[in-house]
């Protein structure tokens, strides 16, 4: 069964999907200092619970599953609204649980479950992927070295969380945002939409979350993130789909619809093909994310590797059979687009999961 179909996933995805229709601006909020609209955030979180769902209830969540974030990071994909969630709720968070430490989870997960607070986590070097072995970052006798790139949220957070290797392998620790040694820098990306930063550590001080080698924990949440990730391209390249046809429909020459060309019908119907493998492909890695599968390393490369390719698919589709409207800034195409392709690159290039999954086949 999708758990995204569920009644309580429905009321949720409709619940939502009515509040971004009424306050979703991506363009102002893209321009606006965090690079959200913290007013949405804010009613995102206030009526809806978005930051907390998949926090446990003790820690000030609603102990809800990824199945539920994945429903509200599909709608804020379809809206391309720009928002902490992906950043603060799935990546840190769960980063936090995934260490076992209830300590600091106590301290930490309430505010970031509330919404008052975002949080970051600082894990991957130049190439964008989330390496659990080897983070882009170093920990010695309490001190942190390196530089993290792509931090979603990283310039403006006031959590901030970081992935390192340690002398006993990769620990996760925590920063204070005025630390000595932190320099936090925004990061101009292809996509407005999403907010990235370069953050930097000179010998800085920090707290170590957990206890032992954190990476089978880090491994973790780069698999949910995937996931999550995949999630959100679903709801881009499904809305981009929509437009598309939409317009098809509606736009006129030689006397009738262009939609009604057997060419356009085709490539219309490819892209729906494609689209559905995508859906197909983030319910498998969510099942599997629900059930504590063995299987979910390779189903959340999968689901990356369709989702993205999907994404890229769909906007360059919807580019070109909207014709030369869709290349003014005024349009919002050229927005998917670059949505779709710098999704693709966060958390690693669709390449190198294919790569990996190879490997696991026994495939050069």
């Amino acid at each position: 069964m999708d758990p995204t179909t569920s009644d309580e996933a429905r009321a949720l995805r409709e619940a939502v999907r009515a509040l971004l229709a009424r306050h979703s601006d991506p363009r102002t909020a893209a321009e606006a200092p965090h690079g959200y609209d913290d007013k949405l955030w804010s009613l995102l979180c206030e009526q809806i619970g978005v930051a907390g769902l998949a926090i446990p209830e003790r820690h000030g969540g609603a102990g809800a599953t990824l199945a539920e974030v994945c429903v509200v990071l599909h709608e804020l994909g379809r809206t391309l609204t720009p928002s902490p969630l992906l950043g603060s709720a799935v990546l840190a968070a769960t980063a936090l649980q995934a260490t076992g430490d209830e300590r600091v989870c106590a301290r930490l997960l309430p505010a970031i479950a509330d919404g008052g607070s975002v949080a970051a986590l600082a894990w991957s070097g130049p190439d964008g992927g989330l390496s659990p072995e080897a983070p882009a970052v170093t920990a010695e006798d309490s001190a942190l070295d390196g530089t993290a790139h792509y931090v979603l949220d990283g310039d403006s957070a006031d959590m901030l969380l970081v992935a390192a290797r340690t002398p006993d392998g990769t620990g996760l620790f925590e920063v204070e945002p005025g630390a000595a040694g932190l320099r936090r820098a925004h990061t101009p990306a292809l996509d407005p939409t999403r907010r990235l930063a370069t953050v930097t550590f000179r010998r800085t001080p920090a707290r170590r979350v957990g206890n032992g080698d954190a990476t089978a924990a880090l491994r973790l949440v780069r698999d949910l993130a995937l996931v999550a990730l995949a999630a959100e391209q679903t709801g881009v390249a499904e809305r981009a789909l929509e437009l598309t046809v939409e317009y098809t429909a509606q736009r006129r020459q030689f006397g009738r619809p262009i939609g009604s060309f057997q060419a356009l019908k085709h490539r219309m119907a490819d892209a729906f093909v494609e689209l559905e493998a995508a859906r197909s492909a983030v319910h498998a890695a969510l099942l599997s994310a629900l059930a504590d599968s063995a299987e979910l390393p390779l189903d959340a490369a999968v689901a990356a590797v369709c989702c993205a390719r999907a994404a890229q698919h769909v906007t360059a589709e919807m580019i070109q059979l909207h014709g030369g409207i869709a290349i003014t800034w005024e349009h919002d195409a050229h927005l998917f687009f670059k949505r779709a392709h710098g999704g693709a690159q966060l958390f690693g290039q669709p390449d190198r999961h294919v790569a990996e999954l190879g490997a696991a086949a026994g495939i050069e």
